[in-house]
């Protein structure tokens, strides 16, 4: 028991241990080793998750497409300490980085007019019967990173606040950033608080360099672009 007092990660300095150390450093700075860990929760009576994860990288030298080989009857097998839940977590973690580089990167959307705005964000707000009001996070591409629903309102408005628009941009690292809002009377002109608020964030995005291209508002199947109106 005083052996395995010595090497259990419990014992170890915070910034050292691998979850701690993977929120308070980034993924990037965490070993193979380490990684695989954080998969298998805990070692045996006589080591340490971190220092089995060393062993069974060792067996194989450090490759993971040679660890991906290892059966789960395999591993149980030789390795002390894996028993078939820890098995099947490393076969299924390796298998999930097998298929994540098979598969294709999903396209980003890219916004180079208004045009493009209204169709991408008509689907989700033409026909509604209240306003909600919408952000896209943009990369230096143009091309949507993200999109968040801000708030949901009544009939005649809804509340924006421009901290949590500005605070999830910068959150995202966003470039710039298009607002979107609907007008479920169909009626397509802003009204003067939609173009109060687009000042006030336009404002507060160049203090911040996240420059606000756009604010669109969807009146059913036509919308109004205050890019194009000269507006921003």
């Amino acid at each position: 028991m005083e052996e395995y007092q010595k090497t259990s990660i419990r014992n170890w300095a915070i910034e050292d241990r691998p979850r701690e150390k993977l929120i308070q450093k980034g993924i990037a700075s965490l070993s193979n080793a380490e990684l695989l860990a954080i998969l298998i929760g805990s070692g045996s009576r006589k080591e340490s998750a971190v220092e089995l994860s060393r062993k069974i990288l060792g067996d194989v030298r450090n490759n993971l497409n040679e660890l991906g080989k290892s059966t789960i009857d395999a591993l149980q097998k030789r390795y002390h300490g894996v028993g078939q839940a820890k098995a099947i977590t490393i076969v299924a973690a390796l298998e999930l980085g097998r298929r994540r580089q098979l598969a294709s990167p999903l396209e980003k959307p890219q916004i180079r007019k208004s045009e493009d705005v209204f169709a991408l964000m008509s689907p989700a707000l033409a026909d509604l019967p209240h306003e909600e009001f919408w952000i896209l996070v943009l990369n230096q591409a143009n091309k949507v990173v993200t999109r968040f629903n801000i708030s949901k309102g009544g009939i005649a408005g809804t509340v924006i606040d421009v901290r949590i628009i500005m605070e999830k941009a910068l959150y995202q690292h966003a470039s710039s950033i298009i607002l979107c809002h609907n007008h479920p009377s169909g009626n397509r002109k802003p009204s003067q608080p939609d173009i109060s608020i687009t000042k006030k964030l336009a404002e507060a995005g160049k203090i911040l360099d996240i420059h606000v291209l756009d604010h669109v508002i969807i009146a059913e199947n036509h919308y109004f672009s205050f890019a194009d109106e000269g507006i921003l």
